[in-house]
C-alpha cells in the first residue's frame, strides 16, 4: 500500500487504519467493548459503532468502568470553523449525540475560531467568527440536549485562556515540536494553541471522552502526558475513520474542494447532481461487463457512504453488496438510491438548522441561559 499522511491539518493517500493504530499507539475498538456499551446503555448500537466507523480508542474501557461504578464521565468534541460543514464533519456529531443520550452525560463543544485563524493563512479572524456561527447551527441541528450541552467559541469564552495557562506551563517546545512538527517558521500562536485545545478536558473532575476523527489524536496525546500531574484524569478518546470524498477513496472530504463533498447547506437538487457527476463507483466500463463480472463495492464511494451513514438497515446493505458483486445491481441504480437518501437527509437537516437560529441562546456561552447554567459547571482555573 502507498504511503499515507494523517495530521491534525492534512489527510492524504489511502489510509491504512490498522497501521495507523500502531503508529499512534492507540487500541482497536473490540467486540467486547462494544458489547459492554450495548449492555450498559440497554440499547442497540448505532451503525457508527457496529460497522466500525469508530475503530480505535484510548481508555474507553476505563470510561465504561467509571460509568458502571457510578463515577460517570463527560464528553468533549469540537469543530474548526474554516468553511461550511459537510457530511464528513457531521457524522461524528451524531455518534456523540447517541453517547450523550444513552449515558445521560454533559457535552462540551469547542469552536476553535482562533485555531483556524492561526493555521489558515487565507482566513481572516472575521471569517472564522462568521463560519463559527454557521457551523454552530449545523451542530445544534443534530439534536443535542440543551440542558447538557455547552457550545463555546474560543474568542468569546475567554476563561479558556485562563485554564490554558497552567497547561502551557507543562508543555515544552520540544514536546510540541515532536508531536506537531513545528519549525522555526511556525507562528508563536500555533505553538501555544495545543494548550487551548487541551483545556476542555479539565472542565470536570471526571474522565473526559472525546469522540472525533483520529487526525485530532495528537492533541490528546500531549494532554495524557501531564493530566495526572494536575490532579485530573488522562483523557479518553473514540477515534473515527474518515468519510471518503466523492472523487475516490483516498484522503477525506475537503471543505475547500466542492467536488469532493456534499455540504450541509447544499440545495438538495444540486447535491444530487454533484453525486451523479463526481461519485466514484466500483463498476465495470460497460453495462454488459457489469452484468457478467459484477461490480466492486470495496472500491465504490457510493457504497461506502451508504455503509457509513445512509443505509442503517444491515440486511438491506448486505443485499445491496451481493447484488453489486453479482452484477444484478448497476451503478446508476445505486447512485440514484444514494442521491435519494442524501436529499432526504439534507431537507430534514436544513429544517432543523433553521429552527436552531432561535435555539442558539440555549447552547452558546454568550446566551444568558447558558451563561447562568454553565458558569456553575465549569471549574475554577487549575491551581497547581
Amino acid at each position: 500500500m502507498a504511503e499515507f499522511k494523517v495530521t491534525p491539518w492534512d489527510v492524504e493517500g489511502m489510509v491504512d487504519y490498522d497501521k495507523l493504530i500502531k503508529e499512534f499507539g492507540t487500541q482497536p475498538l473490540t467486540d467486547e467493548l462494544l458489547e459492554k456499551t450495548a449492555v450498559l446503555t440497554k440499547s442497540e448500537l448505532p451503525l457508527y459503532f457496529r460497522r466500525r466507523f469508530f475503530f480505535s480508542h484510548r481508555d474507553y474501557d476505563l470510561v465504561l468502568k467509571d460509568y458502571e461504578e457510578g463515577r460517570g464521565f463527560f464528553l468533549y468534541t469540537g469543530r474548526g470553523p474554516s468553511g461550511p460543514m459537510h457530511i464528513g464533519h457531521i457524522i461524528p456529531f451524531f455518534a456523540t449525540k447517541w453517547l450523550q443520550e444513552k449515558f445521560g452525560v454533559n457535552l462540551y463543544v469547542q469552536i476553535t475560531d482562533d485555531e483556524k485563524f492561526l493555521f489558515k493563512p487565507n482566513l481572516s479572524f472575521e471569517d472564522t467568527k462568521r463560519w463559527a456561527y454557521e457551523n454552530i447551527l449545523d451542530i445544534i441541528a443534530v439534536g443535542f440536549d440543551p440542558d447538557k450541552t455547552f457550545i463555546f467559541q474560543d474568542s468569546e469564552f475567554t476563561k479558556i485562556y485562563e485554564m490554558a495557562i497552567p497547561i502551557a506551563k507543562k508543555v515544552t517546545y520540544s514536546m510540541a515540536k515532536a508531536v506537531f512538527g513545528f519549525t522555526e517558521q511556525s507562528k508563536i500562536g500555533m505553538i501555544f494553541y495545543p494548550a487551548i485545545q487541551a483545556a476542555p478536558t479539565f472542565f470536570e473532575k471526571r474522565r473526559c471522552l472525546i469522540p472525533a476523527a483520529i487526525d485530532q489524536d495528537p492533541y490528546w496525546r500531549i494532554q495524557r502526558d501531564f493530566a495526572e500531574s494536575l490532579g485530573y484524569y488522562k483523557t479518553a478518546a473514540l477515534h473515527s475513520k474518515f468519510v471518503p470524498p466523492l472523487t475516490g477513496l483516498e484522503g477525506k472530504m475537503s471543505a475547500s474542494k466542492p467536488e469532493t463533498a456534499v455540504y450541509l447547506t447544499d440545495d438538495p437538487e444540486e447535491a444530487g447532481k454533484k453525486i451523479w457527476k463526481f461519485a466514484l463507483t466500483g463498476g465495470q466500463p460497460t453495462v454488459k461487463e457489469q452484468r457478467e463480472k459484477g461490480g466492486n463495492p470495496e472500491k465504490c464511494v457510493v457504497f461506502k457512504w451508504l455503509e457509513i451513514f445512509f443505509e442503517p438497515d444491515d440486511k438491506a446493505l448486505l443485499e445491496r453488496y451481493h447484488a453489486c458483486k453479482s452484477g444484478a445491481l448497476l451503478c446508476g441504480e445505486c447512485k440514484r438510491y444514494l442521491i435519494k437518501k442524501v436529499q432526504e437527509f439534507l431537507k430534514e437537516h436544513q429544517k432543523r438548522r433553521e429552527k436552531a437560529k432561535d435555539e442558539i441562546e440555549k447552547f452558546k456561552y454568550t446566551g444568558e441561559l447558558a451563561r447562568e447554567q454553565w458558569d456553575k459547571a465549569i471549574p475554577e482555573p487549575l491551581r497547581r
